[in-house]
């Protein structure tokens, strides 16, 4: 059996080509960018703590790092969601789906007109 330091640097090296080939465009503008406009978790809504890049669909099923696509995550919410469906995931999890969905729109919005 592989060690687990090996099947994690095989899985971190997948992860890599699947982003690559996934047609990702995201610079670090548009993430800062991103970080200013939701200034907090974009799920759960906490606050003061780091935030991840998180795509509401996942790349393991099609979605790639653009500014439609990303949102800042904290950690526990990134993990929690892995590649689950947004929508399912925040009802499982009983936040509010409504209020995120309407601003992502808002926020996705103001980005493209800037």
């Amino acid at each position: 059996m592989p060690a687990p330091q090996t099947r994690r640097a095989r899985a971190a090296r997948r992860r890599v080509k699947r982003v690559a080939a996934s047609g990702s465009d995201l610079t670090a503008a548009q993430w800062s960018a991103i970080l200013d406009a939701w200034a907090r978790c974009a799920y759960c809504g906490a606050d003061g703590v780091a935030l991840q890049r998180d795509c509401v669909l996942p790349i393991s099923r099609g979605g790639r790092y653009t500014v439609d696509n990303v949102v800042p995550a904290c950690r526990s919410c990134n993990a929690s969601k892995c590649n689950d469906e947004v929508t399912s995931w925040m009802r499982r999890r009983r936040l509010d789906e409504p209020a995120f969905l309407l601003r992502w729109y808002e926020v996705v919005a103001a980005l493209r007109s800037a």
